[in-house]
């Protein structure tokens, strides 16, 4: 019994220096290195892993007829702005448009009370009327005093004093009539025309208040918006290529209102005299028709000058990355690895880059998963969904002439 009790109370006494932390760490850290040396031989025996293909999107490069163009951010503004005051003084006794209507010229805009200029044109024709009988009376004296000078009855003098009291009716006569004009001219500025075609604006005097002759004060605004001026600036290096286009016959200019889809189109009509020296840049004006009046005076638009066509190839703007030194691209080769290609671009719009060199019509450009590549990595194309996808997809056969072309941006 006690042989059999010692043995228990020694297992149990092993048992618990096993447990010991010390013990069980030692025993952790030998289990480690052993696991370590297996995988390593393993690995040795196993030889280098193959890197992975990178995933990126890819697009084909296309040789297209461009069009060579400017863009820039314009301004609309109106071909005519007449602020319209009175000639003549008095009471508004009629006002015949309203806030925002189109007039043409000649239209009636306000009326003056005409009555003081009416009976001061019938009072100018009564001083005339009067200076007329005066004249006649004048001129029947002078006549028989010419008769009896000739038979010396009288002096010369009274026959002197006749007659310059005839030409001084003759000059009375003149200057009646020029009253009389200058009568019938306030009365005619007591009713306020439209000198211009356009629309109105806010009407600022109304029916009822009273003016000065040459207030201050405007009685409304008139613009003309058909048709309209865009004003614009491009940079002063694009001055020598749109004077030679402007020689060869009229030049397209469109503009765009952010947020439509639609464009007008209208002809540049003027240059500046000069270049701005402090922004380097020179003032373009371009006409619209603006039949629909969708071009408004103060909007900012985006203007569009075509100037040219060129050959050129094109791929997506996002295959086209900035280096140390300049624009540079990853290119696909057959065996799927990439290469870099230093770039020169010709212009960027609508998301496509025109390239003058470096890379060949039908070439395979990298468009998405730039980041994780270096030359001679190994790629796998893989599909691009909504955004650019679209342009990242090589174009049908004979899809480029119908496709939209880019152009040169003005930033270029």
């Amino acid at each position: 019994m006690s042989t059999r009790a010692n043995k228990t109370r020694a297992l149990r006494c092993g048992a618990l220096r096993f447990r010991s932390p010390i013990l069980r760490g030692v025993l952790m850290v030998t289990l480690v290195i052993a696991a370590w040396s297996c995988n390593g031989e393993a690995d040795k025996a196993a030889g280098p892993k193959a890197a992975r293909p990178v995933p990126v999107a890819v697009a084909t490069a296309v040789k297209k007829t461009v069009p060579v163009t400017i863009q820039a951010v314009g301004n609309v503004e109106s071909m005519a702005s007449v602020a319209v005051k009175t000639q003549v003084g008095g009471l508004i006794v009629e006002q015949y448009v309203t806030d925002g209507q189109d007039v043409a010229e000649g239209d009636k805009l306000f009326l003056i009370d005409p009555r003081p200029f009416a009976l001061a044109v019938t009072e100018a024709e009564a001083k005339i009327e009067r200076d007329h009988a005066l004249l006649q009376k004048a001129e029947e004296d002078l006549e028989r005093y010419a008769r009896l000078k000739e038979k010396d009855v009288i002096a010369k003098e009274s026959y002197d004093h006749t007659l310059a009291q005839a030409r001084t009716l003759r000059g009375t006569i003149k200057v009646s009539e020029a009253e009389r004009d200058r009568a019938r001219l306030d009365l005619e500025y007591a009713h306020v025309r439209s000198p211009i075609d356009g629309r109105v604006g806010a009407i600022l005097l109304h029916k009822g208040n009273v003016i000065k002759a040459n207030d201050d004060r405007v009685l409304v605004v008139i613009n003309r918006i058909r048709p309209i001026y865009v004003s614009f600036s491009v940079p002063e290096r694009h001055l020598p290529e749109i004077m030679a286009r402007m020689k060869t016959g009229p030049v397209t200019v469109t503009a765009q209102v952010d947020g439509e889809s639609t464009t007008e189109t209208g002809v540049l009509s003027a240059l500046n005299n000069t270049v701005d020296t402090t922004t380097g840049s020179i003032r373009l004006k371009a006409s619209f028709t603006n039949a629909d009046a969708a071009l408004w005076p103060g909007q900012f638009v985006r203007v569009t000058v075509a100037l040219d066509q060129r050959q050129g190839v094109v791929v997506p703007t996002p295959a086209v990355q900035e280096g140390l030194h300049g624009p540079y691209l990853y290119v696909v080769k057959p065996d799927n690895t990439v290469e870099s290609r230093d770039i020169k671009v010709y212009g960027v719009v609508a998301g496509e880059t025109v390239l003058d060199e470096g890379v060949a019509d039908g070439e395979t450009v990298v468009t998405d998963g730039q980041l994780r590549l270096k030359p001679g990595a190994a790629v796998e194309a893989k599909g691009a969904s909504g955004g650019e996808a679209g342009r990242n997809k090589a174009p049908e056969p004979g899809a480029a002439k119908a496709a939209e072309t880019p152009g040169k941006e003005g930033s270029k």
